[in-house]
């Protein structure tokens, strides 16, 4: 049982981590450092938008706990390339630099909600 605590503890502690750096973004989106961002990367304006929208959507998602499972897997797969492409993107943009790991260490973070959230889904059945 203490297992089962500590699993719900790291799940809950790694997707609210996620949540609190992926849905305060909307809110951001017309701002002109993102704007700037966006023209840097040498992506175009829609594409900055699509992005915003798609991850607040998917940040609901995650932390909403009623939703299907097949949703929620569409979610982290999409969370996933999002932080590859980002970390990519950053090396061919501006070299290896620091800004590169940021995108890393949240896709860690995102598989260690994903172990966790189906360590809880297999204690349901």
């Amino acid at each position: 049982m203490q297992s089962n605590k500590k699993i719900k503890i790291i799940y809950w502690f790694t997707t609210g981590l996620l949540a609190a750096f992926i849905l305060p973004g909307i809110f951001f989106v017309k701002s002109e450092m993102a704007l700037k961002g966006t023209e840097h990367m040498g992506l175009p304006m829609w594409f900055h938008w699509e992005l915003s929208i798609g991850k607040f959507i998917g940040g609901i998602i995650l932390i909403l706990p009623f939703l299907p499972n097949r949703i929620k897997e569409w979610a982290y797969v999409a969370f996933g390339i999002d932080f590859i492409s980002a970390t990519i993107g950053i090396i061919a943009v501006d070299g290896l630099k620091p800004e590169a790991l940021f995108p890393v260490i949240m896709f860690v973070v995102l598989v260690i909600s994903y172990i966790t959230w189906h360590k809880l889904q297999g204690q349901k059945a």
